[in-house]
């Protein structure tokens, strides 16, 4: 797909990060785009940053959506098909995902299912429902969104990240799977698996507007939860108080995202390029790539201290 001019596409998770970074490139490629976000609020700022597009003729269409869930993403595909007067769409961004359910062994089963369920599911329930659409095209490419934690299962030897990567493991195998299915069943369709480092984004606070609402407002239960884990990694955290509790778990995702070697613009012309390259396997940011080629020269070290030591070193946040 070397033009993305008059295509349409389909962009989960579009109301910011990554997301949003597609969604502006998309249109101001000339590509009509229909995005879905759980923040109307967020959605609405996406679409006045493509205003000019849409001044220009370019149909961009916003729609709230859990993409955990089928049967809103089956509403948000007849929508599609309804407000873009088409039965095809030629590109899938599977892009939404969010933070939480750090341990399998201490975490409430209820963190750890929800992540799963937007991480992975929002990925393979969006190829079920669009797919229709991908095989009515003449030419289509689904983009899915895993990330480093999809071939290095944490964040380092202190942090557990079980869920998110369990979740992003199954998004790279099946996107890997589907090179060839596709290519036995539906060759006109291609498919990407994209693997961001460390890229500035808002998942970190938008992860806490998810469990806690979007007031941010952590009741004692989340502050002696979120105390606890930090503890258990520095045991001088057991004597914050909770207004430090609260003023560094925004920082945190402050830094995250601001601090960033890789920005949201960068990581969404990167992407694209390698739609526009054809390429299945898709590194987002220099890390990624130090990272790749780290793991897969020596697997069997992937989780030692020393590894840590050696590749954490650009991921490390406060968790």
């Amino acid at each position: 797909m070397k033009s993305f001019d008059n295509k349409i596409a389909v962009v989960t998770g579009g109301g910011n990060g990554i997301g949003r970074a597609l969604v502006m490139q998309l249109t101001a490629a000339g590509c009509h785009v229909a995005l879905c976000d759980l923040s109307e609020l967020e959605m609405a700022e996406t679409m006045r940053l493509c205003q000019q597009a849409i001044d220009s003729g370019i149909r961009v269409t916003a729609h709230k959506c859990d993409v955990a869930s089928e049967a809103q993403l089956s509403a948000f595909q007849q929508q599609v098909a309804e407000q873009h007067h088409t039965e095809h769409i030629n590109l899938l961004f599977n892009n939404a995902g969010v933070s939480g359910g750090y341990s399998f062994v201490r975490d409430d089963r209820e963190y750890w299912d929800k992540v799963f369920s937007i991480c992975w599911g929002g990925v393979y329930l969006g190829c079920r429902v669009f797919m229709p659409m991908l095989l009515a095209s003449d030419e289509a490419h689904i983009i899915n969104t895993s990330s480093v934690n999809g071939f290095w299962a944490c964040l380092g030897d202190t942090v557990e990240h079980s869920a998110y990567s369990t979740a992003k493991f199954a998004v790279k195998g099946f996107s890997e799977s589907l090179v060839v299915d596709l290519r036995q069943n539906a060759p006109h369709i291609s498919v990407s698996v994209v693997m961001p480092g460390h890229i500035g984004t808002s998942i970190a606070l938008n992860s806490q507007k998810m469990w806690l609402g979007e007031s941010t407002d952590m009741s004692a239960q989340d502050i002696a939860q979120v105390r606890a884990r930090w503890a258990r990694n520095s045991p001088d955290a057991a004597q914050l108080t909770d207004d430090m509790v609260r003023n560094l778990a925004q920082s945190s995702g402050e830094k995250f995202r601001d601090e960033a070697p890789t920005t949201a613009d960068q990581a969404a012309q990167v992407i694209l390029q390698g739609v526009q390259q054809k390429q299945w396997r898709i590194l987002v940011g220099d890390d990624a790539i130090t990272l790749d080629k780290t793991v897969r020269d020596n697997p069997e070290e992937a989780y030692s201290g020393e590894f840590f030591e050696l590749a954490n070193a650009p991921f490390k946040q406060v968790q």
